[in-house]
């Protein structure tokens, strides 16, 4: 039970963060833009991880064995490129779309996880997922029908997002199995020193490219992050929290449990926010498909 208690707080933490990220994307000029908001983000939540970690006593542990700083890397890696595609795709497309695509992300936990650790996969579980690809593929026509037929480019970033938050979520399930005795939030503190890295090199790169080849003006740092910086802390926060208690619930539940329901969980709240709060329009796909994603939940974790 202490593990739905915690990823229901991922999840609240997760639409919160949605939410921000939302109304800030659409300020963001160039992809140069994004990685520069998510840099700060990133170093945000290493402040917080560090209060964490001394606050709870753990700084004894800031010097873990490489297996841990390995895993951490990869989780960095796989939230950096997540965060900045995220945003991007949430520009680009609807915001339900998104998250469709994250839930057919979280097929490759469960199958790494099957592979890894062993952890079993039922028959109805099987099922359940297969009603999760069936739902995508519905959700799917239903963003052709809000924002039009969708560009090449822009279903590379959902799938490039899809597979780097599947690999994020993966990387705790190997962070727990491996390193039991360690703090999360030690866990936490070096994913988000490990994104900051990667963030700001590419960060960098990207701009340099950009003032070469685009034709928009760049504004600086300053002028990009002051309209939004009530945003950005929330959303750091947030993304803290919806890591921090999501690696807590994968300690008491399954892969097979617990990302599914996560992201299933996610995509009813995305379908509330985006009638309620962003004006989507939301027609008769959108509710079939989030209904076949709560008959997947309920076969998944219940049956």
């Amino acid at each position: 039970m202490i593990g739905y208690l915690f990823l229901a707080i991922a999840l609240l933490c997760g639409a919160i963060k949605g939410y921000c990220g939302k109304k800030s994307g659409g300020t963001l000029t160039h992809p140069s833009d994004a990685m520069l908001v998510n840099t700060v983000r990133m170093l945000a939540c290493i402040f917080i991880g560090l209060a964490m970690v001394l606050i709870g006593g753990e700084w004894r542990q800031l010097l873990p064995d490489w297996q841990v700083l390995a895993i951490g890397a990869l989780s960095g890696v796989g939230t950096a490129v997540f965060v900045v595609t995220w945003l991007l795709s949430v520009q680009r497309g609807a915001y339900m779309l998104v998250d469709v695509f994250l839930l057919l992300g979280v097929i490759l936990p469960i199958l790494l996880c099957r592979v890894f650790y062993n952890e079993p996969i039922s028959w109805t579980q099987w099922i359940g997922i297969g009603i999760l690809l069936i739902a995508g593929y519905i959700m799917c026509t239903y963003n052709t029908s809000v924002k039009g037929k969708m560009k090449l480019s822009s279903l590379g970033l959902l799938v490039l997002c899809a597979v780097s938050y599947g690999l994020t979520d993966f990387s705790q399930k190997m962070f727990v199995k491996s390193a039991p005795e360690v703090g999360i939030a030690v866990f936490n503190l070096y994913t988000y020193l490990f994104a900051a890295v990667v963030l700001l090199l590419c960060f960098a790169l990207f701009r340099a490219k950009e003032k070469k080849t685009s034709e928009l003006p760049h504004q600086p740092p300053k002028k990009v992050l002051l309209p939004i910086v009530g945003y950005v802390i929330v959303m750091a926060v947030c993304l803290f929290l919806n890591s921090y208690f999501k690696t807590a619930a994968a300690k008491h539940l399954d892969a097979t449990q617990i990302y599914p329901l996560s992201q299933g969980g996610s995509l009813i709240l995305s379908m509330l926010m985006s009638a309620i709060l962003f004006r989507e329009k939301i027609n008769l796909k959108a509710i079939v498909g989030v209904a076949l994603s709560f008959v997947a939940l309920l076969l998944i974790n219940v049956l």
